[in-house]
């Protein structure tokens, strides 16, 4: 149960998740929690088990007031919800004046002071980052991240591998398809060295596996970009849900950056398929290729292998290997 502003007095934090706005477009999200001293670092079965029982059991700061101040020192002011999380979606002026040759906008969270009557974790600054794609940016890349960059057994009976591999293996021992990290840099970097095409990570995983994703991101080198999750309310919802979760952050991307065209990378293990050729059709000449990692299950392939039989709105490749998405997206002269 959350404990909100009672109970325990664990210092607070802030975590910023990694997100992505355009030059006249604040798009801020995270969210404000207690402390759980969450080691991901640390092996063994009990202190395994202790981190995935804390990335659950989160103990979120409702109706929080917090700060974000940019590089140049403007200031916003907004207040989390009864969740914790927090959602900055602002206009705003000159924002690529601020960023790196990346395009990451650098930015510092903090509690507003004098509003608090509990202990704030260091020195109440707290690290955020937001990307706004490079000029030099040819087109962009949407990936999803399990069982397409990431093994975890999302076919396998009752996902009981899902459940394996996230309560218990270190973000640090999961080891990532073989070449998706060459491949993504290359993506990413361009013939030349210099595209810096934005790379966004959206998976259906709930915001708790933010930080063990980011890990495993970053220690396996892939290029940053942000990383898209969901509330766990709308996780255990999701059957229900009109519009798939994928589906709404990819056309919230699309729309975001209505004259750079996109490479959509999943899997043939559930839906990728159907939101990414429904996203190609609703976006005629946007979306460049698609690229669908194959899995070891013949009735999830054979489905797919029918959906994908006659499409002509836009190239599908399913790929077993890394090095066949790179040959194609040469082929298509998307990489010179």
């Amino acid at each position: 149960m959350p404990m909100g502003w009672l109970g325990r007095k664990d210092p607070l934090q802030i975590v910023a998740f990694q997100s992505y706005g355009t030059p006249q477009r604040l798009y801020i999200r995270g969210r404000a929690l207690e402390d759980e001293s969450i080691d991901l670092a640390r092996k063994g079965f009990v202190p395994l088990l202790t981190n995935s029982w804390k990335r659950f059991e989160t103990d979120e700061i409702r109706h929080a007031p917090l700060r974000i101040r940019l590089p140049d020192d403007r200031v916003f002011e907004l207040t989390t919800d009864m969740e914790g999380y927090y959602l900055l979606d602002q206009q705003a002026q000159a924002l690529d004046s601020l960023t790196n040759e990346e395009g990451w906008v650098h930015f510092e969270m903090s509690y507003r002071e004098g509003q608090l009557s509990r202990p704030v974790l260091g020195e109440n600054r707290f690290p955020g980052s937001m990307l706004i794609p490079a000029a030099t940016a040819r087109f962009g890349v949407i990936s999803d991240i399990d069982d397409t960059i990431l093994q975890t057994g999302v076919t396998s009976y009752l996902k009981w591998r899902v459940i394996v591999n996230t309560l218990f293996k270190r973000a640090e021992s999961r080891i990532p398809l073989s070449g998706a990290a060459e491949l993504y840099h290359t993506l990413h970097k361009g013939t030349d060295g210099q595209a810096a095409n934005p790379i966004f990570y959206v998976s259906h995983s709930p915001w708790n596996l933010y930080r063990y994703l980011e890990l495993f991101l970053r220690r396996n080198q892939f290029p940053k970009g942000p990383i898209l999750l969901r509330s766990m309310a709308s996780f255990w919802r999701r059957k229900r849900e009109d519009v798939p979760h994928k589906q709404h952050e990819i056309v919230n991307i699309l729309e975001s950056y209505p004259k750079l065209s996109f490479v959509l990378i999943g899997d043939s293990g559930e839906k990728d398929a159907d939101i990414y050729l429904d996203i190609a059709r609703r976006y005629p000449g946007r979306i460049r290729a698609i690229y669908l990692r194959t899995v070891r299950h013949p009735g999830r392939m054979k489905r797919v292998r029918n959906l994908i039989a006659h499409e002509k709105t836009v190239p599908v490749l399913l790929a077993e290997k890394s090095r066949e998405i790179l040959s194609h997206v040469r082929e298509l002269g998307l990489l010179k």
